[in-house]
């Protein structure tokens, strides 16, 4: 839990830093530069470490590659050129219950029905409280919001499978030198410009969605899901929302309520309740594979 809620701080910023960034630099340069960035790290790491290409998990790395790479920081950017942070953060309070389900479908983890009723308890308090700050309604952002959540689920529960047979570190460093070859060409193409005219707090922007948010979070992430299972530790994200909401107060001077803060106890509490809930994990057969 520890390490997951150490990953949800680092990608809680994702939003506001995209919203930051993205005015100046365009959806498309936003999203392949940071997988370059976190690209070129990831060649470094392996290169230092000396790993061995895992050909056998190749498959299920190209696919969280591809989701948690492309997919999940392409629709985002999209998302965030015409909403606001604080909306779309609290709307993301979603990943929690998605990623249950995609544990469930693709990890045969079988949490009990406490467990899923605190799931979705927390995920209808944040799409109400989302709702409600849309005007009762969803925007056109939303539906790009809902693909973004999709895939990200998908990603994180392959990444922790992933985890549990290569490190934390290796899992994400392979995901993105596996973008490497279509993440630079694209970067080039898609550059600003007049770089010189890009504003520092955009530049600061990138840096950090390149290091922490799509590199240096998934080493305590993939170490969380692993570890604790993604059913129980994926329900940390419950919190993201809110410190999300933090993150675009402090970065981009947006307002927060009586309301919001009622809304993240209860949904901090929620979490703190499923985390004791019984979650069991998927079973295997003595040959280690899932029953």
């Amino acid at each position: 839990m520890a390490f997951g809620l150490a990953g949800v701080t680092i990608f809680a910023a994702t939003l506001p830093m995209t919203r930051l960034g993205v005015a100046s630099l365009g959806a498309l340069f936003l999203t392949t530069a940071r997988a370059a960035i976190a690209g070129l790290l990831g060649l470094a790491f392996l290169a230092l470490r000396a790993r061995p290409i895992p050909w056998a998990q190749m498959p299920r790395l190209a696919l969280a590659a591809l989701c948690l790479v492309a997919g999940f920081p392409g629709f985002s950017s999209l998302a965030m050129r015409t909403l606001p942070a604080a909306h779309a953060g609290v709307f993301t309070g979603l990943l929690p219950l998605a990623t249950v389900v995609v544990a469930v479908l693709l990890g045969g983890e079988r949490p009990s029905p406490g467990f899923w009723a605190c799931a979705a308890l927390g995920a209808a308090v944040v799409a109400g409280f989302a709702l409600h700050h849309g005007g009762a309604q969803l925007q056109a952002g939303d539906t790009l919001l809902m693909l973004a959540i999709a895939v990200a689920a998908l990603g994180y529960a392959l990444s922790a499978q992933l985890s549990r047979e290569l490190t934390p570190g290796e899992v994400i460093s392979w995901l993105v030198v596996l973008s490497l070859p279509v993440s630079l060409p694209l970067t080039w193409s898609a550059r600003p410009a007049d770089l010189a005219g890009v504003p520092a707090a955009a530049w600061a922007s990138l840096a950090y969605l390149g290091v922490m948010s799509m590199y240096l979070g998934f080493f305590a992430w993939n170490a969380g899901l692993a570890l604790g299972g993604v059913a129980r530790v994926s329900q940390t994200q419950l919190a993201q929302s809110f410190i999300t909401l933090g993150f675009s107060a402090l970065l981009l001077g947006e307002p927060i309520d009586t309301e919001t803060i009622v809304c993240a106890v209860l949904v901090v509490g929620l979490v703190f309740l499923g985390r004791n809930l019984r979650v069991a994990p998927a079973s295997l057969d003595r040959a280690g594979r899932r029953a």
